[in-house]
């Protein structure tokens, strides 16, 4: 099975899986990793036009990790997960997102 895209995490995204328990963070590396062979809205979801979200539920908590997509090289289709969070409702709360597009602009800009 072929791999759809790369997936890279910025500074603030690793941060968080730092900062989770060891099999909390192994269950998100491991539906990332999914995700990349696997197309299921379970695993990685559109929010907005630029958005989406890993997801993962452990523990019966809701993980989130947004991302956008970079297709700007030709040669591969890089993923970045910009933050993450536990998501506490039942819609991803419109301040993630604006910090998603935040970064996401930032990395264009200095790209």
């Amino acid at each position: 099975m072929q791999q759809k895209f790369e997936v890279d995490l910025l500074e603030e995204a690793f941060k968080y899986l730092e900062s989770l328990e060891l099999k909390h963070r192994e269950k998100i590396l491991q539906n990332i990793r999914r995700a990349q062979f696997h197309t299921d809205p379970k695993l990685f979801k559109k929010l907005t036009n630029e958005i989406w979200e890993f997801r993962t539920l452990y523990a019966g908590l809701q993980y989130r990790l947004l991302a956008f997509w970079d297709k700007t090289d030709k040669k591969e289709t890089l993923v970045l997960a910009t933050h993450g969070f536990v998501k506490k409702t039942s819609k991803v709360d419109k301040k993630e997102i604006d910090k998603a597009e935040r970064i996401r602009e930032i990395y264009f800009k200095e790209k």
